[in-house]
């Protein structure tokens, strides 16, 4: 089958952008947590997070900058881990260009999803933050790639990535419809493998279902 521009390959790079993506919302997370910095009167934070009330402003930027936003450092810290974890790895397989070109999309059409499950409820005034849609989608991703890789999921239980990944999204859901957020955005966690498994099947032209059912 002749690729289209959806399908269109990137010349083979390596820059180590996961690290200056780490960099990146460490810089952010220092400037939002512990400095007055604001424009016009209004703290950075409020202009950098994915706030519906703001996007219904024009705000359009907060699509990816919230991405870089987090809330405290265990927040951070967690998902740098991750995106140092999977994103290194992902980063060397594919190239710099496809792995950031899935890490924004993912994350971008997250918060998209996100902002509009918000606006047909009604609720304009929450903020959402963090990179975690686009980490997930990068778990995903890892195991659509190493299938038969294994995960310590929470750090101490051993399973092969797509289960990994199948026991993520039930708990999601599961967070998701009973409310057990605790201020966690599960939403985006979701809508980042949703995404990320559309990209695959559009742009990588795979079947995840079947390369997992191969590999267990």
């Amino acid at each position: 089958m002749k690729d289209s521009f959806l399908n269109r390959k990137f010349k083979y790079t390596y820059s180590n952008a996961a690290v200056y993506l780490v960099l990146a919302n460490i810089l952010m997370f220092l400037v939002t947590n512990y400095s007055n910095f604001s424009i016009k009167g209004l703290r950075l934070i409020y202009w950098v997070s994915l706030i519906p009330g703001c996007i219904n402003m024009g705000w359009i930027w907060q699509f990816v900058t919230y991405m870089f936003v987090h809330g405290n450092f265990w927040h951070l810290f967690f998902n740098m881990f991750a995106l140092l974890m999977f994103g290194r790895t992902l980063e060397r397989y594919l190239g710099t260009r496809e792995f950031l070109l899935f890490y924004f999309v993912c994350g971008v059409l997250g918060g998209v999803v996100s902002y509009l499950f918000y606006i047909i409820q009604g609720v304009v005034n929450v903020a959402v933050i963090g990179a975690s849609g686009s980490i997930f989608a990068l778990l995903f991703l890892c195991a659509v790639f190493f299938p038969n890789a294994r995960l310590y999921l929470f750090f101490f239980i051993p399973m092969k990535m797509p289960i990994a990944v199948i026991v993520s999204i039930a708990i999601e859901i599961f967070s998701q419809i009973y409310g057990f957020a605790n201020g966690v955005a599960h939403l985006i966690h979701l809508s980042g493998i949703l995404i990320g498994w559309l990209y695959v099947l559009i742009r990588f032209r795979m079947n995840p279902i079947k390369i997992w059912r191969d590999a267990l």
